[in-house]
């Protein structure tokens, strides 16, 4: 059977506070990011019409948008799309979304017709996606309310798989990891569509999974009532945890990369969202749950602990004396 990293014995925990300094400031920067310039949403919950196509020839931006905007298609976003030859159009302004609301369809239909006069048969439509605004904002409250459900449920299975000090540490982890990612997308420009929440929903139950395996092997080593600190206790759970850890996100990641890398432009923003989330679920169940459950026991410590380390200190301070009495 193959064994990786078996017996270790690092001390992960003690590089928590050169790791908060880099969250902080990974968060921040993504704050100052938000605060720049609003989330890219996806038509799917603005509302308006996108359209892939794809020419023979690479063409000519400037044209393409003028004929566009002969048409009555003003401000359309042409952006390229994998190779020289694909691009996207897309038509999200106010008028355009309200015209896409009352006749649907009109607005694909007129970017067709301007690109078929313009280059015939050496044009091909790939896909049409066609949002009305109330669709649009329909999606967008059904995506924010799986979000809270999913956290909601979170929550309750935490409350009844730990007590409330790990459960607390595990929830902040979480979140931490949900935030992360938003920041995270907001920095490669990602744009939020239903496949980029289903990556986030998917991301807060992998981080959760993370912190509950290490968690629970914490629970197991603390029954064992050895004679170490809490501090100890920590290191050797995630330790001992190690090679599983390595192992799963080893080939999670292995799959994660296959889609980035051949998944195409349309499921690569899951893709890169799954990437991340990865990295970062393993990073805050080392570095944000365990110090923070080291905090909230040093705060609020259970009789267990007090009782260990009242036992403890009692065998310290007899120790000298018995050796005194052994050498008279």
């Amino acid at each position: 059977m193959l064994r990786i990293f078996h017996n270790t014995s690092y001390d992960f925990i003690r590089w928590w506070k050169w790791a908060a300094g880099l969250t902080v400031a990974f968060l921040l920067i993504g704050l100052a990011s938000y605060i720049q310039a609003p989330i890219n949403y996806s038509i799917e919950f603005t509302g308006g019409t996108m359209m892939q196509v794809e020419f023979e020839r690479p063409p000519d931006v400037g044209a393409l948008r003028s004929g566009l905007g002969a048409a009555g298609i003003e401000g359309a976003e042409i952006i390229q799309f994998g190779s020289s030859r694909e691009f996207v159009i897309r038509a999200q302004e106010s008028r355009q979304i309200a015209e896409q609301d009352t006749a649907a369809g009109t607005i694909a239909r007129r970017i067709q017709q301007v690109l078929t006069s313009t280059y015939g048969s050496q044009m091909r439509v790939v896909r049409t996606e066609a949002v009305s605004p109330r669709v649009g904002d329909e999606l967008q409250s059904k995506a924010l309310i799986a979000m809270i459900i999913s956290f909601i449920i979170t929550l309750i299975y935490l409350a009844v798989r730990f007590e409330w000090r790990m459960g607390l540490a595990a929830v902040v982890a979480t979140a931490h990891d949900f935030v992360a990612t938003l920041v995270f997308m907001k920095l490669m420009h990602l744009e939020v569509s239903l496949m980029v929440v289903a990556g986030l929903l998917t991301v807060i139950g992998y981080s959760m999974n993370d912190t509950v395996i290490i968690f629970d092997r914490l629970r197991e080593d603390l029954r064992k009532a050895r004679n170490e600190s809490l501090y100890d206790t920590l290191n050797r759970s995630i330790n001992e945890t190690l090679p599983r850890s390595i192992i799963t996100h080893s080939l999670s990641l292995t799959s994660v990369l296959a889609l980035l890398l051949l998944g195409g432009e349309v499921i690569r923003p899951f893709a890169w969202v799954m990437a991340f989330g990865i990295f970062t679920g393993t990073f805050s169940s080392m570095y944000v749950a365990a110090p923070l459950l080291i905090w909230i026991e040093r705060k609020w410590p259970r009789k267990t602990s007090v009782a260990r380390r009242s036992s403890t200190a009692t065998r310290t301070s007899r120790t000298p004396r018995s050796k005194a009495t052994a050498a008279t």
